[in-house]
């Protein structure tokens, strides 16, 4: 034991006295290091700088990866999707959706002074700094501090692009540090050129414009490379703040702007006083865009989504398209002459407030589409969603299911009688039974019974299949009541359907492009005219049908669509409780189909698709088969009056324009008829009192 104690304490003794030499071993090395007087606060100077040198690159690391994450895809911001050209199907533009974009035009290949306008107010050291603009960003905030208005903003051009290519419009701290990092990583990889070039494509400009080139186009009606001093001035000074500067907003305001931005161009020596004084007195003037305001709105809101789906599909690498459609503006404004008056002759009466209304041709090139009465007022596009129910317009798929699986004829007999399935028995309009009645006849004064018998000998799943394959792309429940039209149906798809019986049974499915180009000419798409059609009914069934729908207006519920010289066949649809009312038909030269209704679903004051729906549809046939050559219908017996062509000289017709004559609108007339009855007005108060007796009361309207 007192071994095993001296061992112990001998061992501590040791390691305490090893432990002690070592440390005097260690300051003897670390007083090599120590430094004294000024020597000493230049090496914490440096000490301190590095240790914050770490610091600050493990910090300027975390904040940079958004930047990396960023720029990893390689992909810039899409710029609010695509922009469009739309054109009518003879060539004439009608209008544009999306934004309004060209990045076709070089930076080679614009003007000068449009360059030189920019960089003078948004970066006058553009070309000298590495995309971030130290001097320019602290001159800003001495301005800020001070309460001046700086005429320079603190953004590079670099930095505003990072902002557009990259970033969301939110502002806070982490998307400018964003901003400075991708700014330099553009800097890394462009050139300032290609900078300048994206930043004159990308930059919004106010009224759906990105860059310049748009720009130039719908504010002065040029091509960017043929503005004046004055137009780029007014161009430049939209960089800021478009929607404050845009001219068709405030061209006060526009002007204002674009001479501090000649004063800018002075100031940076790009220009003398006296090269911008006739800028100064001649300011840019924009052009008038009142006449968008009468384009097909709804329809180009529907082609639009339409050729989106066309752009993505084929993955294209830039976003500026024109599009080919099939509208004829012609008919448009007689489609919607033809909804709105109606809709105003009948509100009060029937208490409704909305139509839409879809043309076609027999082959479903869509020519017309009204989807509400003010666009300006209603964006929403009442003939494309599939939310009413069509009641007995839906009953052409009952019957040409019967006729096709039973092998019925429009003289077969069959008894109006009540019927049941289930609990439900449905009822006639009128709540009385016609007895043995022909099909031609049941269809044509829309009985409910006989639709419900045929529908439980065909069974209504085929039915339902048979309206989707006609035209019907919306699904719906397949209930008791089908037979009466109790789906969810669009105005356009109804469209499609009829058109199968106007295009001999074969499947005709609306459309509104025919060819998509990008700006520079390359083709997207095209249609195909000759592709081969779906046969959906036989011929024998159409034809049977044809004459049962010609019945509908000869003797049936559809007599107000009649069009005199025109073979007119359609059918009428009404709901149970009244919400919808349609009129759907066609002629052998357009299918068009007709609903009214309220938008809050309220219902109408017993409207009838006979009525008010069967009128509009009047009225547009009649305005549309004037001075055309009528086509006749499969299977009705109607042949139309040939066009007289009067005798005349040879040689007067060879000096003569052959053009079609110009149709009175129904607008025109009722302001004739106005005039008229002013003109009358005036006569009567200006007679003097001894002539009046001796002036005929009908004078003024046999001269007029």
């Amino acid at each position: 034991m007192l071994a095993a104690d001296a061992w112990l304490d001998s061992s501590l003794y040791e390691f305490w006295q090893a432990l002690g030499q070592a440390y005097t071993r260690f300051q003897d090395f670390m007083s090599i290091f120590h430094v004294a007087g000024f020597r000493r606060a230049v090496v914490e100077v440096v000490s301190d700088g590095f240790s914050f040198l770490a610091i600050g690159c493990v910090l300027m690391t975390a904040l940079a990866l958004p930047a990396f994450d960023t720029t990893a895809s390689g992909e810039f911001n899409k710029a609010e999707d695509y922009s469009v050209v739309f054109l009518d199907r003879f060539g004439a533009e009608i209008g544009r959706r999306g934004i309004r974009s060209d990045d076709s035009v070089a930076l080679a290949d614009m003007p000068d002074y449009l360059i030189k306008a920019t960089l003078a107010t948004e970066d006058r050291r553009f070309y000298e700094h590495f995309g971030i603009d130290v001097v320019g960003t602290l001159r800003a905030l001495m301005s800020n501090a001070q309460g001046e208005r700086s005429i320079q903003g603190g953004s590079s051009i670099t930095q505003q692009l990072a902002k557009n290519l990259f970033l969301t419009p939110e502002r806070n701290l982490e998307r400018k540090i964003k901003e400075a990092f991708l700014s330099i990583w553009l800097e890394w990889h462009y050139s300032k050129d290609d900078i300048l070039k994206l930043y004159f494509d990308r930059a919004y400009m106010g009224g759906g414009n990105h860059g310049v080139v748009a720009a130039a186009d719908y504010y002065f009606g040029k091509t960017v490379q043929d503005i004046n001093l004055a137009e780029a001035a007014m161009l430049a000074g939209l960089f800021k703040a478009p929607g404050n500067y845009a001219p068709h907003v405030d061209l006060a305001a526009a002007r204002g702007r674009a001479n501090l931005v000649l004063s800018n161009m002075v100031a940076a020596g790009f220009l003398t006083e006296g090269q911008v004084t006739a800028a100064r007195r001649h300011p840019a003037t924009p052009i008038s865009r009142a006449a968008d305001a009468n384009s097909p709105n709804y329809f180009l809101d529907w082609a639009f989504e339409q050729s989106k789906v066309l752009i993505e599909r084929g993955q294209q690498a830039t976003n500026n398209f024109v599009v080919r459609t099939t509208i004829d503006t012609t008919l448009q404004k007689y489609a919607e002459e033809a909804v709105v008056s109606t809709v105003r002759e009948g509100a009060e009466q029937y208490d409704v407030e909305q139509a839409a209304m879809v043309v076609t041709d027999t082959s479903g090139a869509i020519r017309a589409m009204v989807g509400g009465t003010d666009y300006a007022k209603s964006q929403f596009n009442r003939a494309i969603v599939s939310t009413r129910q069509p009641g007995s317009a839906y009953k052409i798929f009952v019957y040409s299911e019967a006729l096709e699986q039973l092998g019925l004829t429009p003289a077969d007999m069959i008894t109006d009688r009540p019927v049941c399935i289930g609990d439900w028995c449905p009822q006639n309009y009128g709540r009385n039974y016609k007895g043995t009645v022909t099909l031609a006849s049941a269809f044509a004064q829309s009985l409910n019974t006989v639709p419900v018998t045929l529908s439980i000998k065909t069974g209504r799943d085929t039915i339902a299949e048979l309206s989707h394959r006609m035209g019907l792309q919306a699904d719906y429940p397949v209930t008791r009541s089908l037979a009466l039209g109790v789906a969810s149906v669009s105005v356009l798809d109804m469209t499609s359907s009829y058109a199968v019986l106007a295009n001999h049974g074969f499947k005709t499915q609306a459309y509104g492009i025919t060819r998509m180009t990008t700006l520079s000419g390359d083709k997207v798409y095209e249609i195909d005219p000759e592709a081969p059609r779906e046969r959906v009914l036989s011929e024998t069934t159409v034809a049977n049908m044809n004459s049962m729908l010609r019945g509908v207006i000869t003797g049936g519920t559809g007599r107000r669509a009649d069009v005199p010289g025109v073979p007119v066949a359609g059918k009428t649809g009404t709901t149970s409780s009244y919400r919808d009312a349609w009129f759907c038909g066609f002629t052998g030269n357009y299918v068009a189909t007709v609903w009214f209704g309220n938008d809050d679903y309220h219902p109408t004051n017993n409207l009838t698709g006979g009525t008010l729906p069967a009128i509009a549809w009047q009225k547009f046939m009649a305005y549309a088969h004037t001075n055309i050559d009528i086509q006749p219908v499969f299977g009705v017996d109607f042949v139309p009056e040939p066009v007289i062509v009067a005798d005349t000289d040879a040689t007067v017709l060879e000096e003569e324009i052959i053009q079609r004559p110009p149709s009175l609108t129904p607008g025109a007339a009722r302001k004739l008829v106005d005039l008229a009855d002013r003109f009358a007005a005036t006569l009567e108060t200006t007679t003097p009192v001894a002539d009046q007796a001796s002036v005929p009361a009908d004078r003024p309207t046999q001269g007029l």
